[in-house]
């Protein structure tokens, strides 16, 4: 965290290759967040890009109180909740491809692995867009309660309302469709 704060002063001071710096550290996991709510690469880059521009722009507003990467998060976030009202975007389904496994000896374990993958893909894609940002952001971007609380500007009790009532959509889904997962079965 401190070295993010002395980056940011440095952005503020006119050193660009600090925030090269700040793009390096989020950029993987920004991409990742909004790629899962586009569903297109293409997108998800272009959004990714812009989020990053706006985040430019605002960086004298972060304070400090919380954590940067909430703040960047609700930036990026932000901006493509704008976008999706601006142009009403449809989201489209697309494979995401796994990255590769790299235990070649053991191909049942891979295959089962990148099916639950994508079956859970395909879970989250059905959930109302409220409910799947939040998915993401807690259990892709490992984000507390609290900070996804600050990003999506909803009180705690929401969240875990939302959360509680995405994995309950989630799980009889899963039922009605004769599949189970363990990781779902737990409240």
């Amino acid at each position: 965290m401190e070295e993010e704060i002395q980056w940011i002063q440095q952005v503020l001071s006119g050193n660009k290759d600090a925030y090269a710096r700040i793009i390096n550290k989020y950029k993987n996991q920004l991409y990742a967040t909004i790629l899962r709510m586009t569903k297109n690469p293409q997108d998800a880059q272009d959004l990714v890009q812009e989020a990053f521009i706006k985040v430019y722009h605002q960086l004298d507003k972060y304070d400090g109180k919380g954590s940067f990467s909430s703040w960047i998060y609700r930036v990026a976030i932000n901006h493509c909740m704008d976008e999706f009202r601006k142009k009403r975007y449809k989201m489209m389904q697309v494979e995401i491809h796994e990255e590769k496994v790299v235990n070649p000896n053991n191909p049942e374990v891979i295959f089962l692995k990148n099916e639950k993958n994508r079956q859970i893909e395909r879970l989250i894609a059905t959930l109302p867009e409220d409910e799947r940002i939040i998915i993401l952001l807690r259990y892709v971007n490992e984000l507390s309660y609290i900070e996804i609380s600050e990003l999506v500007d909803l009180p705690l009790s929401n969240v875990r309302n939302k959360l509680h009532r995405a994995k309950k959509k989630m799980r009889d889904t899963v039922k009605c469709g004769g599949g189970y997962f363990h990781e779902l079965s737990n409240g």
